[in-house]
């Protein structure tokens, strides 16, 4: 059986002897294992981060930058492989995958641009000879701690940008679907990085744990569920580190009367049902205001959804493939169950679906809800799979109450052709990302990744400018050059009292 083994320099001895099981899940075995390690491996990967961090952060932006770019470059050539050991472990479509791999470039791509994007401030004359300037430099050693639904984007949102600035990092990824950020710390290594300045720790919770207390890592970056968000964001900022923690989201899709429902109708088959909606910034719920829209769109959402094709990994025409494993999977039907004992009318019911020949992996069938109110557990809490719920929505006001006062606030996306009804729903709307007319509102590399309430810890959002602001910290230097002989004609004023 292939074994998949820590990143780290000296090689994974000393792991903890404890092993996870990978799945395939389309077709429901087991086709790895990876080492799962402890706190006295993550002390080894530290102290070589250590080693190589100075030396690194002492190197100048443009050769840091051409790192960058080689390793743009080899994750390109390595596309498809990528793509396809994604897709194996984790189950989404190929196309899905490649999506994925793509998504993290885009913020490596920003990366290369760090000669800029990290120049500081200067103030020339800020006192009577007195100039002023600020620089960022990096914190020392950063870590992730990603999910399994993105096993490439997320990483490279995390190290990009960190490594990027000057830090040493430690990657320490989901267990289910290990082995594509591996291969991505290969590649790095290959594109001319020096050994131990990215690495990567398998674990579970006895890992993050020792992340989240060893005193030499100055910030963390996580991404999963809210409580566990939660926790890593209390814990670690306890132990005195620099922490942002994304977490859930139950992303809503608002869909006024005027709505061109065709698009509608084709944005939600993709957005609520893609990678078998296990994306944060999926969207699960859609609400129609007026009961009119409401039957329309549900009138034309039953055949699109029942045409969606459900298969492996592999398969071409697939919309999205199988869950992560058979835990998800049960979870996942269970809320449809908690749905229908609540009131929901299922509409479509994707419970018990079964894949001819491959019966044995872990496939759920798009699901459609309608009548969902929202006191129902059902609609308060995410849950991460191919179902999407119809709340109704009396009138625009309420439209806009369901998402502010959900406990979620990552997206939020309007459908609509009235550009006041858009500009007034942005505006008020209690949701950190607004799509208007765009189901899955990501923001490009550029600008920054974060969600508002209980879907994010902390006070600084991922990459972008925010990015590069987490992974550094700001110095700033007041200096003179006295012309006097000391004579005390050129004595020192404060520049804010000159």
């Amino acid at each position: 059986m292939r074994q998949v083994d820590h990143f780290i320099v000296g090689g994974a001895g000393g792991s903890s002897g404890r092993r996870h099981q990978i799945w395939n899940p389309s077709t429901g075995e087991i086709q790895a294992e990876v080492a799962l390690g402890d706190a006295a491996l993550l002390d080894r990967a530290v102290e070589a981060a250590k080693k190589v961090q100075p030396e690194w952060a002492a190197t100048n932006p443009q050769r840091r930058a051409r790192i960058m770019f080689a390793f743009k470059q080899l994750v390109e050539a390595n596309k498809d492989d990528l793509a396809r050991l994604l897709a194996s472990e984790h189950g989404k479509v190929i196309d899905d995958a490649h999506g994925d791999v793509q998504r993290g470039l885009e913020v490596i791509e920003y990366a290369c641009g760090i000669p800029q994007v990290l120049k500081g401030e200067y103030t020339l004359g800020a006192g009577p000879g007195i100039d002023v300037y600020s620089a960022r430099q990096p914190l020392g050693i950063g870590a992730g701690i990603t999910p399994f639904n993105f096993p490439a984007m997320i990483p490279m949102w995390m190290f990009g940008m960190a490594i990027a600035a000057g830090n040493a990092f430690i990657l320490k990824p989901s267990e289910r679907d290990p082995s594509v950020p591996v291969r991505l710390a290969e590649l790095f290594l290959e594109a001319g990085a020096p050994e131990g300045l990215l690495q990567v720790v398998h674990g579970d919770k006895e890992m993050v744990d020792a992340i989240l207390d060893h005193p030499d890592i100055a910030a963390v970056s996580f991404v999963g569920s809210s409580d566990i968000a939660h926790y890593v964001y209390k814990r670690g900022v306890a132990a005195g580190k620099r922490v942002q923690a994304m977490g859930g989201a139950k992303n809503h899709g608002i869909v006024m009367p005027d709505a061109d429902l065709d698009q509608v109708v084709g944005d939600l088959a993709g957005a609520a049902f893609g990678s078998a909606g296990e994306r944060c910034m999926a969207l699960p719920v859609v609400v129609p205001v007026g009961e009119d829209t409401a039957d329309r769109l549900r009138e034309k959402l039953i055949p699109a959804i029942n045409a969606l094709r459900v298969g492996v990994s592999t398969d071409k025409d697939a919309h999205y493939g199988p869950v992560v494993t058979p835990e998800h999977k049960a979870r996942v039907e269970a809320w449809i169950d908690t749905a229908e004992k609540e009131g929901a009318e299922v509409v479509i019911d994707g419970r018990g679906f079964s894949l001819q020949g491959h019966e044995k992996g872990f496939f759920v069938g798009p699901t459609l809800l309608d009548r969902v109110t929202p006191d129902m557990e059902s609609y308060k809490e995410e849950i991460f799979g191919p179902v999407l719920q119809i709340v109704r929505a009396k009138d625009f006001e309420e439209a806009v109450r369901l998402p502010s006062e959900h406990q979620y606030g990552n997206g939020v996306a309007i459908f609509t052709r009235n550009g006041h009804a858009a500009r007034e729903f942005a505006s008020r709307v209690n949701v950190g990302m607004v799509g208007i007319n765009v189901p899955i509102p990501v923001p490009v590399a550029y600008h920054s990744f974060g969600g508002w309430k209980r879907s994010a810890f902390g006070d600084t959002n991922q990459y972008g400018t925010e990015g590069l602001k987490f992974w550094t910290k700001v110095k700033t230097v007041t200096q003179r050059w006295p012309d006097g002989g000391g004579d005390g004609s050129n004595a020192f004023v404060i520049p804010t009292m000159g």
